[in-house]
């Protein structure tokens, strides 16, 4: 699409007074300045675009709700993008991003943050000032830890933290009650504070590929843990409490030996959705392990425990 036809698009629905503008795909490098007056959107679509930057002018579009501007090549983001209070959704995965203004923390309506696939090294601790997500999207960036604000986050529903270089979790994300999906493959984990117990409503929960060496006597209190994926890990014992995890012995489990990683714990693709996942268990595949907990051992062929690529003594 041309240049002329971009504008047309944008001026009709500005006469039209039009709440949604879709402008994804077309190639753009910059944004039209008749873009800021079509005063009324609630949704503007960005995604699949060239885009290195935004203009201030963003910040004019205060009635957005929904801003897509995934796919990009943008490397940092306009304070102004603070202004946009009635924003529920907002998509940035894919872009070149380095770093969050602390502008963000002013989005409270918030319910959806994608961030996944960028070159984030930090958040900000105004982070923690979004208490209406339910979703936050931080895979695939360079975090090599995360705020004590992120136990603020308690109508967080799902986490995705994959494949960063974190090497420990602060005990705040005990926090997260609500959290119903965390993904933490592909990090550096050594250990896992024993606040991981208050977690309750976990029905998936990713380790795969860190460098675990032991897990908290408190994962047993996860009674609803449909999804353990703890392979290629160096576990050389696992804690008798994990006999507590009735509901991965009921045929609706996952094991995840596949699902994203290889055996030498070096993740080559995201975790699948947990809709995708059809096999039953619990996944140990590629650890330490020499033993096992009586307890755990008999219930070894019940559960369907990977066990591959274990050193464990018959």
């Amino acid at each position: 699409m041309d240049a002329e036809e971009v504008l047309s698009r944008i001026n009709q629905a500005a006469l039209e007074g039009a709440s949604e503008l879709d402008l994804a795909g077309l190639g753009l490098r910059s944004l039209p300045p008749q873009v800021w007056n079509v005063t009324n959107l609630t949704s503007l679509h960005l995604e699949y675009n060239e885009l290195s930057s935004l203009p201030s002018e963003i910040g004019n579009l205060t009635s957005l709700t929904n801003l897509y501007l995934g796919h990009n090549q943008l490397t940092e983001l306009p304070p102004e993008i603070g202004n946009l209070t009635s924003l529920r959704v907002l998509e940035l995965y894919r872009n070149q991003l380095t770093e969050l203004p602390p502008e963000i923390g002013n989005l409270t309506s918030l319910m959806e943050l994608s961030l996944g696939y960028n070159q984030l090294t930090e958040l900000p601790p105004e982070i923690g000032n979004l208490t209406s997500l339910m979703e936050l999207s931080l895979g695939d960036n360079q975090l090599t830890e995360l705020p004590l604000e992120i136990g603020n986050l308690t109508s967080l529903r799902v986490l995705e933290l994959y494949r960063n270089q974190l090497t420990e979790l602060p005990p705040e994300i005990g926090n997260l009650t609500s959290l119903t999906i965390l993904s933490l493959g592909g990090n550096q984990l050594t250990a896992l504070p024993p606040q991981i117990g208050n977690l309750t409503r976990l029905r998936d929960l990713s380790l795969n590929g860190n460098q675990l060496t032991e897990l908290p006597p408190e994962i047993g209190d996860l009674a609803r843990l449909d999804s353990l994926s703890l392979g290629n890990n160096r576990l050389t014992a696992i804690p008798k409490s994990m006999v507590k995890l009735e509901k991965l012995s009921q045929g609706r489990s996952s094991i995840r030996v596949a699902g994203g990683f290889v055996s030498d714990g070096r993740v080559v693709c995201p975790p699948p959705p947990p809709s995708s996942l059809t096999a039953t268990g619990l996944d140990l595949s590629h650890n330490l392990l020499t033993i096992l907990p009586t307890e755990i051992h008999q219930l070894r062929e019940e559960w369907g425990i990977d066990l591959s690529g274990n050193p464990l003594m018959s």
